[in-house]
């Protein structure tokens, strides 16, 4: 994940230590404090963007399927889980977060949650099981991200038609053409972040 935002953290990171704390706010989980390594430029999504996020969800986590790229700290999809998500898959490149990942989802006691440490364009470049239902998407600022990985999700038909994306850019810039099956759903901007809620056409092939 990208570097940090001035005034939109929500973790404590001891930078002595170097060890991160992030606390699931909503669900089974509530008020459950994580920790996670200060590694990869790993920046979670803020406390009150979570709740908007899940929010504008609420009637679509309960035994969905989940796939978290950018994972990170797990704040999306560890949030997802404990709203009741049937399943998530975390992919983050990081080892040190990926090891974090799991240690948490044991500390949890979940068998609900698919760790892979690996680059997301490597996974996205090779079909794996059934589409998803809702895919979270919050990549490094800066590097172009979306404009790369927006195809790679249609062509390879990650999102089952009716499913949801949800994605986070910069908001000094425009946000990415998505594919012509998404519908912008939601979007908002908070500080330096834009985060937006697309569906994918439920009539898509």
């Amino acid at each position: 994940m990208a570097p940090g935002k001035p005034g939109l953290a929500t973790t404590r990171t001891n930078s002595q230590s170097g060890v991160g704390e992030l606390r699931i706010i909503g669900g089974d989980w509530r008020s459950r404090l994580l920790r996670f390594p200060d590694a990869g430029g790993v920046r979670p999504t803020p406390a009150r963007t979570r709740e908007t996020l899940f929010n504008w969800l609420n009637f679509h986590i309960a035994g969905s399927h989940c796939l978290d790229l950018f994972a990170g700290s797990g704040a999306l999809g560890l949030e997802a889980l404990s709203r009741g998500a049937a399943r998530v898959t975390l992919i983050d490149h990081t080892p040190a977060l990926a090891r974090s990942l799991r240690d948490n989802l044991r500390l949890l006691k979940s068998e609900k949650g698919d760790v892979h440490c690996q680059d997301v364009e490597s996974y996205l470049g090779t079909r794996q099981g059934a589409p998803f239902d809702i895919v979270f998407m919050d990549p490094p600022f800066r590097q172009s991200w979306l404009e790369r990985l927006f195809p790679l999700l249609e062509s390879g038909q990650w999102v089952r038609p009716g499913g949801w994306v949800y994605v986070e850019h910069e908001s000094e810039l425009t946000t990415p053409a998505a594919p012509h099956a998404w519908q912008l759903h939601r979007q908002k901007t908070a500080g330096q972040v834009t985060y937006s809620l697309y569906r994918v056409n439920p009539e898509s092939e």
